[in-house]
């Protein structure tokens, strides 16, 4: 067993590097972001991007229109229920999204936000693992392995009972 003594400014160490590798893989992951707008900022893509978003504000102008309408004429006297003003506005709230979403800019960013963000999370589960490892807690890594070890154990103690049992026979028969 290790001396307190020794061991807290080793935790402290392990610690701090974990933090560290963790802080220095969200700014790759930041900069590969970054990067990646820019890269994948070509002029037709740009463009489609600056299409859908105008499309959206637009959608959002013409419900504010919509609803404008709508004010006067309940002001003018004419019933209105509340439900068609909510409907003006959550209609644009799903074609203003769609028109955002379905641009072939919006599809290439998030998908290498996610290949992005799943490596970091891949980083970060490499460092994690090395800190605990480092400290002398199991990982998960350590207790499948048990696991499988343990599973064998039992096959083979299975095993060696059968064949015991089948002597035992034996010798009761004889």
């Amino acid at each position: 067993m290790m001396d307190p003594s020794e061991f807290y400014p080793q935790f402290n160490d392990e610690i701090m590097r974990g933090v560290d590798q963790y802080i220095e893989a969200q700014a790759r992951f930041i900069e590969a972001w970054q990067e990646n707008l820019t890269k994948q900022a070509d002029d037709e893509i740009i463009t489609e991007g600056a299409r859908g978003i105008a499309d959206a504000y637009q959608i959002w102008l013409d419900a504010s229109r919509e609803w404008i309408e709508q004010l006067v004429a309940v002001a003018e006297g004419e019933e209105l229920n509340p439900r068609d003003i909510r409907d003006v506005w959550l209609r644009a709230a799903n074609d203003s999204s769609q028109a955002l979403m379905s641009t072939a800019a919006f599809a290439q960013l998030t998908g290498q936000s996610v290949r992005d963000g799943l490596e970091l999370q891949r980083q970060r589960d490499e460092a994690m693992q090395a800190m605990l490892e480092t400290m002398g807690v199991a990982t998960g890594d350590n207790v499948e392995e048990v696991g499988e070890r343990l599973v064998e154990l039992e096959r083979r103690q299975h095993a060696v009972e059968r064949k015991l049992d089948r002597l035992l026979e034996q010798l009761d028969n004889s």
